[in-house]
């Protein structure tokens, strides 16, 4: 079973091609994806799955949501599962192989490989001859 949390739309920010915002859920904020919801601005509540802002939604259903997810036990204040995890901001830069923050390369990353050497690597062959 899929779960899709209400949250609130705290912050926006543009890095490369993607949007991202600060999402308040109860009394934890993550960032999470906007490209799903170009229209969300803050204030506005979002159902957010994985790490994704997936659709917009009304307070009052986001509301009903929350007091539904707290009476089972399920809404907290600090998610331990998270506790030492990169943001979106970071895992985007991480994948990229950038530091947004220090507009930095990572070397490694940098090169990404065509698709032949890609293919290549993946069936354990050298396709590039």
């Amino acid at each position: 079973m899929c779960l899709a949390v209400p949250g609130k739309l705290v912050e926006t920010q543009s890095i490369s091609d993607s949007r991202l915002g600060v999402v308040q859920f109860g009394g934890i904020k993550r960032s999470v994806f906007l490209d799903f919801v170009p229209e969300a601005q803050v204030g506005d509540y979002v159902l957010v799955h994985v790490g994704f802002a997936i659709s917009r939604l009304d307070e009052e259903e986001a509301q009903r949501t929350y007091k539904l997810l707290e009476h089972i036990g399920m809404l907290e204040t600090e998610d331990p599962a998270f506790a030492g995890e990169p943001d979106a901001a970071e895992a985007l830069a991480s994948i990229r192989g950038t530091d947004e923050s220090l507009g930095t390369q990572d070397p490694v990353l940098a090169r990404e490989p065509e698709p032949a050497e890609a293919l290549a690597s993946i069936r354990g062959t050298d396709a590039i001859r």
